[in-house]
């Protein structure tokens, strides 16, 4: 494939970045007025349900920033392991290392938000996210002669959408970032004020090096959350992997065409845009664990061992519950109970108005009502 136009680093303003806010200016304004009401919303929990908010979205995050790079993580292994890593009360931490190393990187990342980013802290993060990956040069800056690519396709016809600076140019553009990080931090010499906008620049200056052999997706998208931290001056309460997962397609395209240039007024409100649907996206998880809470503490003392587990296991999938609802099935497959019980449990859920069913005769399925 012949390129008509150097990528971003091959150009004489790299990596002077330029760009044009007027279309997110709307985005912006709607992520400011909202910035507290998360917080507020928060605030409205208890201690417990405040740290159960706190933690799923830990795991969302963990999870889905894996899933952007088409590795499947074992939700229960990820929980335990970030509430193990907060000294919470947990299930033993399971045998797989990558959901060990997500976890680690999420705590690691909300902890030290504050601080200033330096090679040995992208190190420890890529330390982190390589556990359970072999061949993997971890901590370390690649080294390859051959060229950094992101290609799609079949041998023999792929399609390159981008090509990174060679590996010998690694330090010295990696050195050049993070003291551009570190510089437009709030209070910096050349601070970046909107936290969004100066979260858009990181990623894309990130990728566009592409230090690491693995794992730099993962790694920018992280440093896109400590962004957005410290501009809040507080751990951000979003999943920004979960918003850009869905819409996997939309982010490379608009990564590809932001590599392009150094005008990359596409990408940051492309970007921005996504930063508010992840907002929007944690105040719903918050008051879907408010109105969890308030189900539980009406509800707990009237329930049997085997609907609590179920309630339990249907609230741990989020908002949406189970893909088509809560059958007599599932219910059995998750108590161990037998076909009667299960729908004797299932009526009584849905006299009390717990469950309601949304369709009947032999095929009955319930949909949790908070």
């Amino acid at each position: 494939m012949i390129r008509l136009m150097p990528y971003n680093w091959q150009q004489e303003d790299w990596p002077t970045f330029r760009y044009d806010l007027s279309g997110a200016e709307d985005a912006l304004f709607a992520i400011a007025e909202r910035a507290g009401r998360a917080s507020g919303l928060l605030i409205g929990l208890t201690a417990d349900a405040q740290t159960d908010a706190t933690v799923e979205m830990m795991v969302i995050e963990a999870i889905k920033t894996s899933a952007i790079e088409g590795e499947l993580l074992n939700r229960k292994d990820v929980m335990s392991s970030i509430r193990n890593n907060l000294g919470l009360d947990g299930d033993p931490a399971g045998k797989d290392k990558r959901a060990e190393g997500a976890a680690a990187l999420m705590i690691a990342v909300r902890n030290n938000f504050s601080a200033p980013l330096s090679e040995d802290t992208l190190f420890q993060w890529h330390r982190l996210i390589m556990q359970g990956h072999r061949h993997i040069a971890a901590g370390q800056w690649r080294t390859h002669a051959e060229p950094m690519q992101v290609v799609s396709g079949p041998i023999g016809h792929e399609q390159i959408h981008f090509e990174a600076p060679p590996s010998s140019q690694v330090p010295e553009d990696m050195q050049r970032f993070i003291q551009w990080f570190n510089d437009t931090t709030p209070g910096g010499k050349h601070e970046i004020r909107k936290a969004p906008v100066r979260s858009a620049v990181a990623h894309l200056y990130f990728e566009s090096i592409h230090p690491f052999e693995d794992g730099n997706g993962r790694i920018g998208r992280a440093l896109s959350e400590k962004t957005l931290s410290q501009g809040l001056g507080r751990p951000v309460l979003l999943s920004l992997s979960r918003a850009i997962e869905a819409k996997r397609k939309e982010y490379y395209d608009a990564l590809t065409e932001g590599q392009q240039s150094n005008n990359i007024t596409p990408w940051v409100a492309w970007f921005v845009h996504t930063v508010l649907e992840a907002q929007i996206q944690a105040e719903e998880q918050i008051e879907f664990t408010l109105k969890k809470t308030r189900l539980f503490d009406r509800w707990s003392n009237q329930l049997n061992d085997r609907q609590l587990q179920v309630l339990r296991r249907i609230l741990d999938e989020g908002p949406d519950g189970f893909e088509g609802g809560m059958s007599a099935k599932k219910y059995m497959a998750i108590t161990g109970s037998s076909k009667a019980t299960a729908t004797r449990d299932l009526q009584d859920l849905a006299e009390k108005g717990i469950f309601v069913p949304t369709s009947g005769g032999r095929s009955t399925h319930y949909q949790i009502n908070l």
